[in-house]
């Protein structure tokens, strides 16, 4: 029976229940304006704070180079794209930026996306469909998650970090395609994936290997070519990598580079590249000089190895309950929002502005300070944020 309008849910009163909700479950998510480019040092509130919450782990993203090359390529080339890339939006700074990620990650081709939450879908929803099989790792990044959902797979999340477990998975998936998926660095937890282990299990099951490397691209292996690189993985090995270019490359955007089967498929069938307006060419051309950068300039991942290197020794001198992480992500485990949330506005106070990340984003129990340490950061700096975390966090 068709219900009458008098029956039918008030949608706002239901989204203020919802709000109500998240406000008392003290996981209200706000946004802060900061007064001034991405630094180590910002401006928020007219405050100078030092800022450990931002991906720009090079510490690219004001650099005066990358600066200058948007400004040629806003004359040269215009603000927008007009289009997207099978119409008319591919314009030369794409193709020339394509073609050096290809060549940076050793794999024959690759394709740029306007984010990498649209590269994650676009993979996904071109690769699998129903009757097809997806085994992620359970803290995988949030789009891969709905990227398998949107592709009509049948999913499964194998215990973290834990080969024997997706193995006892792969053994019992039944017919159709096969792919596992894994952040190369979880954003979260800072720790790595066991992908040399992780892809010699797909292998021996058919399966591909798809690599989020979006947190190890620009920091971990040679010449910053990422966690794939570093772990000395073939293209054969892991077919599918997906990297972004506004975290360690400090612009925005993302790129999946594989075979030129992969690529062609993925522009043939991607939905999330095929409908979506081109990104800006200016912004190719900056990441483009940012690539460059992140290969020439490797005393920005030294500096960044000591930062991780002293703030680890400094945190365990003081007892603090940091999670196993050797990358620039250091999560600091508090527990309860109530608790993380306070850590974090005492910092603020204290003039450092740290991340308090909490449930839906991490499990519940396990709200976290995640720490981010930069290239751009100095030691006085780091030994700085040692000092209140003692002042902050009980021991």
């Amino acid at each position: 029976m068709v219900k009458s309008q008098a029956e039918r849910v008030n949608l706002d009163a239901l989204l203020r229940q919802r709000l109500e909700r998240q406000r008392s479950a003290a996981l209200w998510r706000r946004r802060v304006v900061l007064e001034a480019p991405q630094r180590a040092e910002t401006v928020i509130d007219g405050r100078p704070m030092l800022n450990f919450c931002s991906n720009d782990y090079l510490g690219l993203a004001a650099d005066p180079r990358l600066v200058a090359a948007g400004q040629r390529a806003l004359e040269e080339w215009g603000s927008g794209a007009g289009a997207s890339a099978l119409v008319c939006g591919q314009l030369r700074p794409h193709q020339q930026l394509e073609e050096a990620l290809a060549a940076w990650t050793g794999r024959p081709r690759a394709l740029l996306f306007s984010s990498g939450y649209l590269a994650n879908l676009g993979v996904l929803t071109t690769l699998l469909g129903r009757g097809d099989q997806l085994l992620q790792d359970r803290l995988n990044h949030a789009s891969l998650l709905d990227g398998g959902r949107l592709s009509g797979a049948r999913m499964q999340r194998f215990r973290h970090g834990e080969v024997a477990d997706l193995e006892r998975r792969l053994q019992r998936a039944s017919t159709g395609a096969c792919l596992v998926a894994v952040d190369g660095v979880f954003s979260m937890d800072g720790d790595r994936a066991p992908l040399v282990e992780l892809a010699a299990a797909a292998r021996r099951h058919r399966a591909w290997l798809m690599v989020d490397d979006a947190h190890g691209l620009g920091v971990l292996g040679p010449e910053g070519a990422g966690s794939v690189a570093d772990s000395g993985l073939s293209v054969e090995e892991v077919p599918v990598l997906m990297g972004t270019l506004g975290k360690a490359l400090g612009g925005a955007g993302a790129f999946v580079a594989g075979s030129e089967t992969l690529i062609d498929a993925l522009t043939q069938f991607a939905r999330t590249a095929i409908y979506t307006t081109a990104m800006p060419p200016a912004t190719a051309a900056t990441a483009l000089v940012a690539l460059a950068l992140a290969r020439e300039e490797g005393w920005r991942r030294q500096q960044l190895a000591e930062h991780i290197d002293f703030f680890r020794a400094g945190a365990a001198q003081l007892g603090l309950p940091l999670l196993p992480s050797d990358t620039a992500i250091q999560p600091l485990m508090l527990g309860s929002s109530e608790a993380v949330l306070a850590a974090s506005a005492a910092l603020a106070r204290r003039g450092l502005w740290v991340a308090a990340i909490r449930p839906p984003t991490v499990p519940e129990g396990t709200a976290r300070l995640r720490i981010v340490l930069t290239a751009g950061h100095d030691r006085a700096q780091v030994q700085q944020l040692l000092d209140a975390l003692a002042e902050v966090v009980p021991a």
